[in-house]
């Protein structure tokens, strides 16, 4: 009679072998896809740090939306002012018009964030330094990617520039009317005057048009416009007072 054989157990040990050395195999590409990743992430923000940092010292070119108005409209308008040559009436009417608590926060205004939940999302709560990070490095817009590297990024650039330096960038690329960047182009353009000369009347009424430089005018103004602009003035006057300004100011 022929010996009966043993089931061989080396296929199951070779294929248990294999199992595992695939799934070894797939854990050590999922941490080195997970290292790069994270290395591409530190990579992009050590980009990003720089590039806040030198616009610290160095005025900005351009801005990604200028370039896009640029092709839109074949061209557009923008002359750099040093803010110590950009009437300090137009200075104290933007903060007191866009961001009156400028000076006191650290580039996000919790009160006015609280102001805006409450009121359901139907007035805005943005800083100028938000403004700046979005105009200066990002692209227009509501989406999240968009947010969430503006909220990212406003803490950096408040750490690394002074109030003095975001107030300066922020009049030199907002737009003031199509195509008008900045308020060395925007000054001329409306009232055939320097930045340096613009009255207080003027000032409040450059102020008004920022949340909608499209649709708005500021020699043009409605009466609602009209009526802003006179307590965008006076607000101006009350933060100089109350010292609000004190930051940008000397």
């Amino acid at each position: 009679m022929a010996a009966k054989k043993t089931p061989a157990k080396t296929s199951r040990k070779s294929s248990t072998f294999g199992e595992g050395g695939a799934r070894l195999s797939l854990g050590g590409t999922l941490r080195r896809a997970l290292r790069w990743f994270g290395w591409a992430v530190l990579g992009v923000s050590l980009l990003l740090v720089i590039w806040i940092a030198a616009y610290r010292w160095i005025d900005p070119p351009t801005t990604p939306y200028m370039r896009a108005e640029a092709a839109r409209l074949g061209e557009v308008r923008q002359t750099w002012v040093p803010l110590d040559q950009i009437a300090p009436e137009l200075a104290r009417s933007v903060v007191a018009a866009e961001d009156a608590n400028f000076c006191a926060h650290w580039g996000f205004d919790m009160a006015a964030i609280r102001a805006a939940i409450e009121a359901g999302g139907t007035r805005g709560a943005s800083t100028l330094s938000q403004q700046v990070v979005k105009n200066a490095f990002l692209w227009h817009g509501r989406s999240w990617p968009r947010k969430a590297l503006e909220a990212l990024m406003t803490p950096v650039m408040e750490a690394l520039w002074s109030k003095e330096r975001i107030l300066e960038v922020y009049l030199n690329i907002a737009e003031f009317d199509e195509g008008v960047f900045g308020a060395g182009a925007a000054a001329p353009w409306y009232f055939g005057v320097p930045a340096s000369d613009l009255s207080r009347a003027q000032s409040a009424a450059l102020a008004v048009v920022l949340p909608n430089p499209k649709a708005r005018s500021a020699v043009r103004p409605t009466a609602t416009l009209q009526r802003r602009a006179a307590r965008v003035a006076d607000g101006a006057e009350t933060i100089r007072r109350d010292g609000r300004a004190a930051c940008f100011e000397d």
